[in-house]
């Protein structure tokens, strides 16, 4: 398969959508159809899963109700499979906590002319300064 073209485009509509799901916690439930119910992992703060019913039962967990994102950059590449590899690096306060610099890695991987996400990694960027 070939390099996709598109790869820009696709990262930065992929990282709209993803995110309008993820931050209303109504229409957080709605992921679930971008992960593959086997082939996708996620690590999340150092905790890894595998498949959609384990991913899902990690995100619907997750107990704020309030997410003010500011998306700083996305920084998309082509893979050799077709699929898009994307970075996210951005700013993420939850209910009253204080704003976090975050950095999130996804890969999309192609499908019947579509992509499902199979790999996603999440870490806040905190620091141990002890």
């Amino acid at each position: 398969m070939a390099l996709n073209p598109q790869y820009e485009a696709i990262g930065k509509g992929f990282v709209q959508q993803y995110y309008a799901l993820f931050d209303d916690p109504a229409q957080r439930p709605n992921l679930v159809n971008m992960y593959n119910i086997e082939s996708s992992f996620m690590s999340f703060e150092g905790t890894q899963l595998q498949g959609s019913v384990k991913i899902m039962e990690k995100l619907t967990s997750l107990s704020f109700q309030k997410i003010n994102r500011v998306i700083t950059a996305v920084d998309s590449q082509p893979m050799f499979d077709g699929g898009v590899l994307i970075n996210v690096l951005g700013r993420l306060q939850t209910d009253e906590d204080i704003p976090h610099a975050y950095v999130q890695t996804f890969v999309l991987k192609p499908i019947e002319g579509s992509f499902f996400v199979q790999h996603d990694t999440f870490r806040l960027v905190l620091h141990d300064t002890i």
